[in-house]
């Protein structure tokens, strides 16, 4: 697990730009269809724009149809948390950077693979590395 970071609110609203500290440290989310990696297909690495901890790796990613990015697991099982959503009448899970614990998103049980999941993510909570 890695080592958490803790911020105050005053250091997070400097180091983010409102849209990332609205989703990061508010759980907002981005208009779907119009986030900056939602159509992204180069290989690399997505972090958490919050603390840079790596999240999930390129060749996870796929085309769900949904309007964010979405992915089949996390670059490791412990680079993010999942948490009871049960915001906007329905019960969900979020998925929480393990570092920062900011808001990334939420995970869905309908995704293809083994493990039959889909991480739903806001492109403004990732900063993608390209492979070099």
């Amino acid at each position: 697990m890695p080592e958490k970071m803790n911020l105050t609110e005053a250091e997070w609203r400097e180091r983010l730009s409102p849209e990332q500290y609205h989703i990061l440290r508010e759980a907002g989310t981005e208009r779907a269809f119009t986030g900056e990696y939602e159509k992204n297909k180069a290989a690399g690495i997505y972090h958490c724009a919050g603390c840079g901890l790596p999240i999930f790796a390129s060749d996870t990613k796929y085309e769900s149809g949904s309007g964010w990015p979405s992915f089949t697991a996390p670059v490791e099982g412990d680079a993010v948390e999942e948490l009871s959503d049960m915001s906007h009448g329905m019960v969900r899970t979020e998925v929480r950077c393990a570092r920062c614990e900011g808001h990334l998103g939420h995970v869905f049980p309908d995704g293809p693979g083994p493990e039959g999941l889909r991480f739903c993510i806001n492109s403004a909570s990732l900063d993608f590395e390209p492979k070099s």
